[in-house]
C-alpha cells in the first residue's frame, strides 16, 4: 500500500511558497513515513546588503530496538542574494526531511507475491 499527498501553496503577496510531500509505505512488514518540505521566502533588499542569518544544519536519528521503531528528521536553513530585473533580492530557504519507520504487527502483514 502507497499513500501520497502532495501540496505546493504560493502566495504572490507574501512572496512565499511552501511545498510538502507526505508518503506512506507498508512494505515488507514495515510501515515507512516520509515526510519533505520546502519553505522559500523572497524579500527585496532595499537599503544595501541586508543581514543574512548564519546557516543552520540539525540532524536527529533514534532507534528503539524494543518497540522495533526508527526516526530520522535533517532540517537545513540558508539564504542566497539573487538580482532580478535590477533589484537585489534575499531569497530565504528552509528544507526538512522526516522519516519514521516502525514494524507492523504481524497480523496485518500482507505479503506481495
Amino acid at each position: 500500500m502507497r499513500d501520497l499527498v502532495f501540496k505546493n501553496l504560493t502566495s504572490n503577496e507574501k512572496k512565499r511558497r511552501i511545498i510538502a510531500s507526505s508518503e506512506t509505505i507498508d512494505k515488507h512488514g514495515v510501515r515507512s513515513i516520509i515526510r519533505r518540505h520546502f519553505v522559500c521566502i523572497v524579500k527585496e533588499v532595499k537599503d544595501g546588503p541586508a543581514q543574512r542569518p548564519l546557516p543552520y544544519l540539525y540532524v536527529f536519528k533514534e532507534r528503539n530496538s524494543k518497540e522495533r521503531k526508527e526516526k530520522f528528521f535533517c532540517r537545513i536553513k540558508g539564504s542566497v542574494y539573487a538580482v532580478s530585473d535590477g533589484r537585489l533580492l534575499l531569497i530565504l530557504f528552509m528544507h526538512s526531511l522526516k522519516i519514521n519507520l516502525a514494524a507492523l504487527p504481524q497480523d496485518s502483514i500482507k505479503y506481495n507475491a
